[in-house]
Parts: structure tokens; C-alpha cells; sequence
């Protein structure tokens, strides 16, 4: 195991002093470090990894100096295109290293919409020509450092970006100090309950990836209910609130909720304004907002600066507020549903979730299936 300590002072080493990235479940140990070791110029939590690599390349044309982008290996669809488009040594030739948690690596098990990025990462990089190396528990220090010192060297000398890819377990545990001052009026599991009694039988849900959809599916099993009602997208961090609006254009006599978190309505904010456009009447969006990314080490995002409602109004939302408080949420939601076209719902939840809250036991396949035959 690798000490996050001694893995950023070999990092320091090599010059590598600025971060951009979007927080990962492997990575979370080392970022919680950086979080609270670097400058909050030197540390940007971007919205997507394809941000986060671009705000590098300003860095590197700014400073000559080699970024570090971190993500995790689902990142990497959003990264291809500045990645080949602009960072290749055959455009602007930028040199950089990236840091990608190994999700879904073959041979250890990991949830279904890991599985198959985590087999063809390194086909993508090798694709991509992208030079790499892997990270591994058992690495002493040595080996480490040089290991680091490689592939600085490579990015330098090639003028490229490089990898870095970082298997399960390879840092120590760090607990992030950094406190946040966002205040939350409950917790997402107890907002969650209140939203989903206000729904009709006829109501379908769409919900984001990580706790809420998992807290969606207990609460399910909790009241005996079926959950054909509800698609769990599980992976494609930022895309629940498209797919619901595709159910929704397409099935206008029901009424189809979002249950977004904040991370994900920034990863891909500009579908707001397409939300908006369509006019589906039957739309609605609820963003849990905990100014956080809950799933994958509770690093901050920067949602507790902006005013979720107002820039749904501004995208052209018909309807769009933010609960005062846990007594004001099943109001909300009864008022957001007689809506006439899109509207919105913020509820500011605390962070964390129960120790104990489980994963959905039906997969991805049975999900849909079950989730058509009810659409119909």
C-alpha cells in the first residue's frame, strides 16, 4: 500500500504541483490529500473530466509545467475528444499525466456498469497511444518513485500526455480535514421518502447514479413495492435527467420525475437548457444538492455558490424552487407535479449515507425490462 503522503512528495519531486480532476472511489484517499495540502488555485474540482483536462492544458500553455488530471476510468469517454483533438503530441502536443482509478479491473469484482470499461481501459489507452504505467499495492517506495519519475520523464521529454493507472487498494486510507460549510435540511434518504410518497402509482422515476438510486431501491423493498417503476441509471454520471426527459417526450400521460444530485447536474449542466426547450409537460426534476460528490469520498463540488433554481428559470423551466425546510418538501413536490411543462425542485440534503445501505439486487437488464413492460 502506498502512502498518499509519499506519493505526493514524489509527485512534488517532479514539479507536479496542480490538480484538476473529477473525485473517483479509488482515488479518493490521495485527493482528500490534495484537498488539503495545495492551494484552491492548484486544486480544481472541475464538472467533467473533459473540463478538468482542458483547464490543465491552460495551465501547461501558461506555466510550461506538467498538470495532473485525475479521474475515474468512466472518465475517459468524457476526455477523448480534448484528450486526441487538442492534447496529442499530433496537435498541440501537451504534456501531462492522467491518473485513472482502475473501476471493473479483470479478475476483480465490481459493480455491472464497471465491468466492461474496467476490460477495455487498457485497450483504450494502447488505442489512443497514450504511454502508461500501473500502480499496485505491493510497490515499495522505490519502485514508486521511479515508476513516477518515468513516466514525468516520458510526458516531458515526448511532449504527451501519459498515464498513470491505479489499481483497487493501492493508497493508504485519508480522511479528508477540510469541513464543509453547506447546511443541509435533512439527509438525501429522508427527502428521497417524502418525494417518492407524493408520486402516483402511474408516476415513473428516473435516478441518478450512486446513493440516490441505490437508497431509491431499498426504500422500494422497505414498503414491499415493485420497482418497475423506477430506472436506476447506474453509471453515465450526469444523464439521468436526458434519459427521463426521452421517456418523457415519449409517454406524455405519465408523469416522470428526475431524482438528480448536484455533482451530476453540473457534469453536464448544459442539458437544462434542452430540458427546458422541449416544453414536456410532464417533466420534473428534483437535484438533491449535499455540495458534494457523496459517492466517491464526499469531495466538495460547487454547488453550495450557485443558485440551482434560478439558472433553471434562466434555461427556460416553467416552474423552479428550493425547500426551505424538511416540512416544506411534500408541499413542493405536490406543487411541482401540477406544473404544466418543466420544472424543479431543489432539496439541500447533508452528506454521507447509512453504513449499512445496500446495492440493488436485480441488474441493469432486469431493471429494464421490467421498467418498459410497465411503460408499455
Amino acid at each position: 500500500m502506498i502512502s498518499v503522503e509519499f506519493f505526493y512528495e514524489c509527485l512534488s519531486e517532479c514539479d507536479v504541483d496542480f490538480f484538476s480532476g473529477v473525485p473517483d472511489s479509488l482515488l479518493k484517499d490521495i485527493c482528500a490529500y490534495v484537498t488539503d495540502h495545495v492551494p484552491k488555485d492548484s486544486h480544481i474540482i472541475a464538472a467533467n473530466e473533459g473540463g478538468a483536462l482542458s483547464i490543465g492544458i491552460g495551465y501547461h500553455l501558461a506555466t510550461k509545467k506538467v498538470p495532473l488530471i485525475y479521474m475515474q476510468n468512466s472518465g475517459l469517454g468524457n476526455i477523448i475528444n480534448p484528450l486526441l483533438s487538442l492534447a496529442d503530441s499530433d496537435v498541440y502536443s501537451i504534456p501531462m499525466i492522467l491518473m485513472i482509478g482502475w473501476r471493473g479491473e479483470p479478475g476483480i469484482n465490481d459493480e455491472p456498469q464497471h465491468k466492461k470499461q474496467g476490460r477495455v481501459t487498457e485497450g483504450l489507452l494502447k488505442s489512443m497511444e497514450i504511454p502508461y504505467i500501473e500502480l499496485t499495492k505491493d510497490m515499495d517506495e522505490i519502485d514508486v518513485m521511479n515508476s513516477i519519475k518515468d513516466i514525468y520523464s516520458t510526458a516531458v521529454n515526448k511532449n504527451t500526455p501519459c498515464a498513470i493507472l491505479v489499481r483497487k487498494g493501492v493508497f493508504s486510507s485519508y480522511q479528508l480535514q477540510a469541513k464543509s460549510r453547506f447546511i443541509g435540511i435533512t439527509s438525501r434518504e429522508k427527502a428521497l421518502k417524502l418525494v417518492v410518497k407524493q408520486l402516483s402509482d402511474s408516476d415513473v422515476v428516473v435516478s441518478t447514479t450512486g446513493m440516490t438510486s441505490r437508497e431509491l431501491f431499498e426504500y422500494r423493498e422497505e414498503c414491499g413495492d415493485t420497482h418497475k417503476r423506477d430506472f436506476l441509471t447506474v453509471g453515465g454520471m450526469g444523464h439521468a435527467c436526458q434519459i427521463a426527459l426521452g421517456v418523457a417526450i415519449n409517454k406524455p400521460e405519465k408523469q416522470v420525475v428526475c431524482l438528480d444530485g448536484d455533482g451530476a447536474f453540473l457534469m453536464h449542466m448544459g442539458s437544462t437548457t434542452i430540458n427546458a426547450s422541449i416544453k414536456c409537460n410532464n417533466f420534473k426534476h428534483i437535484v438533491f444538492n449535499n455540495a458534494a460528490h457523496d459517492s466517491v469520498g464526499g469531495q466538495p463540488t460547487v454547488a453550495n455558490n450557485i443558485n440551482i433554481p434560478e439558472i433553471a428559470l434562466a434555461s427556460g423551466y416553467e416552474w423552479a424552487c428550493r425547500a426551505a425546510n424538511i416540512e416544506s418538501i411534500s408541499n413542493l413536490v405536490e406543487k411541482m407535479l401540477s406544473i404544466s411543462g418543466p420544472a424543479l425542485l431543489e432539496i439541500c440534503v447533508t452528506k454521507g449515507s447509512r453504513a449499512d445501505l445496500g446495492r440493488p439486487t436485480s441488474s441493469p437488464k432486469q431493471n429494464k425490462k421490467a421498467f418498459m413492460e410497465f411503460l408499455g
